[in-house]
């Protein structure tokens, strides 16, 4: 999964410390980041690259977190000099870019930065917030009213039946690959309690034996993903929530479609580990 870094240790403590020449540079602009192509891997442009261009980059930035020994910064603006040969990107490129640890770590920013622009001002009292120096926090010094990082619990389902998998597609989305019946936790509802009425709000059935997989930090939508099995409780017609799924179909084992053989989301792993045998 994108999350997955191998060797490389990802280190979010909030430590907001000056930038150093060759400390990297997170830039996003309408859903695209700032990247550098090397042959057919990626990197981000250091301090050095752009201070030419922009004196002012080592006084406004937002330290965001560490991978290994590098340093990784936010700069909301920037102008992007001709000799960078940078590009902007979309963001969900970083689903399949390589190095993956450097696509884990563009994610990751544009999730913060997202989180940095949406919290300039309090929901409260309407004052200016500021960044608190001590933890990752936005603090209004008006009424005290403190802002974390957004993150929403969401469920991803695989839902079985004996040698069965279902799989569903999304309707009026741009992602139109296979995936599994998934859903946004609500508030007074524990995780398993998600799993049974999402279960039975886009496909109308009824589950039993929850057993949980593995999680996942989703980035993509600010969202932290609990994988779960379960089994069909008892066999009934499909009931398609219509406005949410386009399609919800059965598939034996050996049938199972693999869409990402990069397993960069937990969806996909879950599916493939399906088809493997092994759930």
């Amino acid at each position: 999964m994108i999350q997955d870094i191998g060797n490389h240790h990802y280190d979010n403590a909030y430590r907001p410390t000056p930038p150093s020449a060759d400390s990297y540079v997170l830039y996003y602009n309408n859903r695209k980041a700032l990247v550098i192509r090397q042959g057919d891997q990626i990197t981000f442009p250091r301090f050095q690259d752009l201070e030419g261009a922009n004196p002012q980059i080592f006084r406004d930035y937002t330290y965001l977190f560490s991978i290994d020994d590098d340093h990784f910064y936010l700069i909301n603006e920037l102008n992007i000099p001709d000799s960078l040969r940078g590009e902007m990107i979309s963001i969900r490129d970083f689903r399949g870019a390589a190095p993956r640890y450097l696509a884990f770590a563009g994610i990751t920013g544009h999730q913060l930065a997202q989180w940095y622009a949406s919290r300039r001002f309090c929901g409260r009292c309407g004052s200016r917030m500021r960044q608190d120096t001590k933890e990752r926090m936005m603090y209004c010094d008006h009424c005290h009213q403190m802002e974390y990082p957004k993150i929403c619990p969401a469920v991803i389902i695989g839902v079985t039946h004996q040698n069965k998998l279902l799989l569903t597609k999304y309707a009026h989305r741009e992602f139109t690959n296979y995936a599994l019946v998934a859903g946004f936790c609500e508030i007074g509802e524990s995780l398993e309690d998600t799993i049974r009425r999402e279960v039975m709000e886009e496909v109308g059935l009824k589950v039993n034996n929850i057993r949980y997989y593995k999680s996942q930090p989703w980035s993509f939508t600010d969202t932290l993903l609990a994988g779960f099995y379960c089994d069909l409780e008892e066999e009934d017609a499909i009931r398609l929530q219509e406005d949410e799924l386009a399609l919800a179909q059965w598939f034996e084992r050996e049938n199972v479609p693999v869409n990402d053989p990069n397993h960069a989301s937990l969806t996909q792993e879950m599916i493939t580990y399906f088809k493997e045998g092994h759930a």
